[in-house]
């Protein structure tokens, strides 16, 4: 698959091009992700391509606006009418716990999995331990992807505080559950209560300090149950935290970094632009998105200047305030620019697309297709 270095980003030839099969959405939080992801996964189905758009944003505004009452931890079928012959588009919202769950039960005896999902330190972990999120988003993809559920499958990142977190989680977490942490939750139950300390040693305080903060309060014994039994069912774990982190860096997979052109998210995407080029992961551009283009040539300087003659001859009120909303249009036009030309400079390498923000929110599937028209330049 083609890689785009600078100019403009192609949409239509990313999600036409049969050798992409994963596009993934990331930036910072508020910058339109979701609404991004649903608008490519859209364009692609009635292109022709067979697609599923994976969400992370708990918002029910997405599956309100495909036309569905809610969205689940699997796909669901989206009625289009209008798609290219083969076309599907398929939207799903990830559960993290029942993804959580999934895997264990995947890897795990039957008898096992019911020990390991019953356990309170199991039942911290897979919903609030750092990073969870991020890792079973990942999780659900290598899911999908083994699956063969689509030929294309567009994600919708988490909305984590840092666009960072998104590549760190898996591998965080991974790491985490494979360490010393862990090796030293599974001793104890063996040699027993007074054996802890005898294990740990003077570092007991600042363990069983750092073991409460990962499990809430829970005892340790839950924790040293958990670790037992989870094992040897880890082994899996890691092995498909590995897989997916490969699959990243394949050539069928394709990042869109999406930003608002506004300084804070800008810097979050040359963070990010920064961070996948290290790790050698595929590029495919960034989407300026919720730009506000002017089209008329009337300066601003013109506009006020041509306003303050018309209020002091007490006529056309209305003409004043339009020329002066104009005049404030193109300030926060011109604003952009200059943001995004910074941003130019410093990655000329990456591939641009500006997405003009739309009058109103996107609440149905109208919106969803204008936001992928314009997507494409059209």
């Amino acid at each position: 698959m083609s890689r785009q270095r600078g100019g403009r980003v192609d949409v239509d030839a990313l999600v036409d091009d049969p050798k992409t099969r994963i596009i993934v959405c990331c930036g910072s939080g508020g910058v339109g992700k979701t609404t991004t992801a649903a608008a490519l996964a859209t364009r692609a189905a009635e292109r022709g391509r067979k697609t599923v758009v994976l969400t992370i944003d708990p918002a029910r505004r997405l599956a309100q606006a495909l036309g569905l009452r809610e969205l689940g931890n699997h796909p669901r079928e989206v009625s289009l009418g209008g798609a290219a012959d083969g076309g599907t588009l398929s939207a799903m919202m990830l559960d993290m716990r029942r993804t959580f769950d999934d895997m264990v039960l995947a890897h795990a005896g039957p008898d096992r999995a019911q020990q390991i999902l019953e356990n309170p330190f199991y039942q911290t972990i897979s919903t609030s331990f750092s990073g969870t999120q991020e890792y079973m988003a990942m999780e659900k993809l290598g899911q999908l992807v083994a699956e063969d559920v689509a030929d294309l499958i567009v994600v919708d990142t988490p909305p984590s505080r840092s666009a960072l977190d998104f590549l760190d989680a898996p591998q965080r977490l991974s790491t985490v559950l494979d360490g010393k942490l862990i090796r030293m939750l599974s001793s104890p139950a063996r040699a027993g209560g007074k054996g802890l300390r005898k294990i740990v040693g003077a570092g007991f305080d600042l363990f069983a300090k750092t073991v409460s903060k990962v499990i809430g309060g829970q005892l340790l014994a839950d924790a040293s149950a958990f670790v037992q039994a989870f094992e040897s069912t880890f082994g899996g774990f890691r092995e498909r935290a590995d897989a997916t982190y490969r699959l990243l860096r394949s050539p069928g997979t394709a990042f869109l970094v999406v930003a608002a052109p506004e300084p804070d998210a800008l810097r979050e995407a040359s963070y990010f632009v920064e961070r996948l080029a290290s790790e050698n992961m595929p590029l495919a551009g960034l989407v300026a998105n919720r730009t506000h283009p002017v089209y008329a040539d009337l300066s601003p300087a013109k506009a006020v200047a041509a306003a303050d003659e018309l209020d002091a001859a007490g006529t056309a009120p209305l003409a004043s305030a339009v020329l002066r909303l104009h005049a404030d249009r193109v300030a926060v036009t011109e604003r952009e620019k200059r943001l995004i030309e910074r941003f130019v400079r410093a990655h000329p390498e990456v591939a641009m697309i500006g997405v003009p923000a739309l009058a109103s929110d996107v609440h149905d599937l109208d919106g969803i297709r204008e936001i992928g028209r314009r997507l494409a330049g059209e």
